[in-house]
């Protein structure tokens, strides 16, 4: 099913004219992109659909680290995209103003990226399961609680080490009217589901807001 132009999600770094269609992605719109935006409207390397499945058929395109099967298939958030004959690599993020791009990145981060804790489970033999914003779950001895980031290996299939939710840690909102920009937690207002942030405005001043704990996620 196509998703029509005028509709598609604001942090879609795509054009409001052109074609009637653009392809629906297969999660949630707004928390990733389609793998055919971003090879053909944001990195440019296909010129159309019909390349991009091409590229994905001959096993050119890793997401994650993974041959992915599927043009509609979503990047989120942080994961990491490999272009095999180029020996390019990418790892998805926002810009300030709240839209998805793409950062070049090394060969040896594509190994890894930061997830969120959105819920944590005690199972049969009290092994603990986390549960990630990106819908990775991990059974992991690793002290985390809800809201904290971990920092997923895919190499190694695990979860190399814990963000904590605390002031003074770094934050990316990405969600809301502030999506895309980063700060410094100031204060937890556990009460509010709040946190407050500094932000850089500019260069030189710096901005204190108060942004939901929902919409955060901590990078450092």
């Amino acid at each position: 099913m196509h998703l029509k132009r005028q509709k598609v999600p604001k942090n879609w770094p795509i054009y409001r004219k052109g074609t009637k269609y653009v392809v629906r992605g297969n999660c949630s719109l707004e928390k990733g992109v389609p793998l055919l935006i971003i090879l053909r409207d944001m990195l440019k390397i296909v010129q159309n659909r019909k390349e991009a499945k091409k590229a994905i058929h001959e096993k050119y395109i890793l997401l994650n680290n993974k041959i992915t099967k599927d043009e509609k298939n979503s990047a989120l958030l942080f994961d990491t995209l490999t272009i095999i004959p180029s020996k390019k690599y990418y790892r998805i993020g926002f810009s300030n103003n709240g839209k998805f791009e793409v950062k070049e990145i090394k060969e040896n981060e594509t190994n890894y990226k930061i997830a969120k804790v959105v819920d944590k489970k005690i199972l049969r033999g009290k092994k603990i399961q986390l549960n990630l914003s990106d819908g990775r779950n991990f059974l992991s001895d690793i002290k985390c609680k809800i809201n904290d980031s971990v920092l997923i290996n895919f190499k190694d299939k695990k979860i190399d080490k814990c963000l904590p939710f605390k002031e003074k840690a770094k934050v990316i909102i990405f969600s809301g009217k502030h999506s895309g920009k980063i700060g410094i937690i100031n204060k937890i207002k556990t009460e509010r589901k709040m946190a407050e942030l500094s932000i850089k405005k500019d260069s030189k001043e710096k901005e204190v807001i108060d942004v939901l704990i929902k919409q955060l996620m901590i990078i450092e």
